[in-house]
């Protein structure tokens, strides 16, 4: 069928709104008409070239849409349901069969190639293959082809146009606070970097009940945000020097946090978080820069800490997915807050004002 995409034809180049040809889905295949997508820095980190993807290909990974037709062996869904999309998985390894699908032994694969696991393309320009299966779904599209590892249906009045936000960054930074790490009531937290991954991880942490909440970041609007989501403290780092931040969030949380999470990957924030912690806290990151932390031994042994990686939230998308839209439901996490609508052909403003801080949380819109 004739669909229209937003193409990254190479390296560095903006992305082209354009008609292509997009398969029928095969029998383990769900052909999902888009109404919105959520856009994410991974998105134009591949644009840049900067993950292992081949051009030309459809990004896209945070999609929500309307069922339109369902291969012979599907059975979870039918035609008019609603679904939001959740990054795939290979489903046959030991971590997928654990339920810690963001530990797939084939993510990268799963993730990048942007192929179907047979390696055949998903769509075509003029008979020419381009890569449409970017997380499992290339969803910076009017109609993507998933399958039924990497949906979650939702309630027919499912606000798509805010969840579409939820199913990468925002399930990240939740995941880290309610699945990975030891967050409960009367929990001291720092959260370093208040984007949509660290406002994601505050409203986590207040419905956890944790104590304390710190906000750490240099925009305003994001900490002001922040401390109406529930941060009991916020901290602008702007021309300020790690080691006093570092003394600020340990006295506003009475000796150190039990939990901090990094959500910038910069080495200097990541060294003050596990220095910010309390005695046997745990730090986590979740993403990178590339570049090496530099950590004293006695940083972590002097006081029982504990430093980790926490991939995708830690979570098995399609049973914390459904998690989150109850917390919504009860308005404990208003991850509408954090969106701004933009229809489908500002795709690249939408990149553009998620790089600059300007949105919190870019959702594409159809229609």
């Amino acid at each position: 069928m004739r669909i229209q995409a937003a193409v990254a034809w190479e390296a560095g180049a903006p992305l082209s709104i354009e008609e292509l040809d997009l398969d029928e889905p095969r029998d383990d295949e769900i052909l999902v008409r888009l109404e919105a997508v959520g856009v994410c820095h991974t998105d134009d980190n591949a644009r840049l070239g900067r993950l292992p993807v081949v051009f030309p290909i459809i990004l896209g990974h945070e999609g929500a849409g309307v069922v339109e037709r369902t291969g012979q062996a599907v059975a979870k869904v039918k035609p008019g349901d609603r679904v939001l999309f959740t990054p795939d998985y290979c489903g046959k390894c030991e971590q997928c069969l654990l339920g810690r699908t963001p530990y797939c032994d084939d993510q990268l694969a799963v993730t990048f190639t942007g192929t179907r696991p047979d390696g055949s393309p998903r769509a075509h320009a003029n008979g020419k293959p381009v890569r449409a299966s970017f997380f499992g779904q290339s969803s910076f599209a009017t109609h993507s082809l998933v399958t039924e590892r990497n949906i979650v249906p939702v309630a027919p009045d499912a606000p798509l146009a805010y969840l579409a936000g939820l199913t990468c960054g925002v399930q990240t930074g939740a995941g880290a606070i309610l699945n990975a790490m030891p967050v409960g009531p009367g929990s001291r937290v720092a959260i370093w970097g208040t984007g949509a991954v660290g406002l994601a991880a505050v409203m986590a942490a207040k419905a956890s009940g944790a104590d304390e909440i710190v906000g750490i970041d240099r925009v305003q609007h994001r900490l002001k945000l922040a401390g109406e989501l529930g941060a009991t403290h916020t901290i602008d780092t702007t021309g300020r020097d790690l080691a006093d931040v570092t003394a600020e969030v340990v006295k506003a949380t009475r000796k150190g946090t039990d939990v901090a999470l990094d959500t910038t990957g910069n080495p200097q924030m990541i060294m003050a978080a596990v220095e910010s912690l309390a005695t046997h806290g745990t730090a986590s990151v979740i993403t990178s820069s590339g570049a090496p932390v530099v950590l004293p031994p006695g940083s972590l042994l002097v006081k029982g800490r504990k430093l980790r990686g926490t991939m995708g939230g830690d979570i098995a998308p399609t049973v914390f997915i459904p998690r989150l839209l109850d917390l919504h439901r009860q308005g404990r996490f208003p991850v509408d807050r954090l969106v701004r609508n933009y229809p489908f052909n500002q795709v690249n403003t939408a990149i553009a004002d998620s790089l600059s801080g300007a949105t919190i949380k870019p959702v594409l819109t159809f229609g």
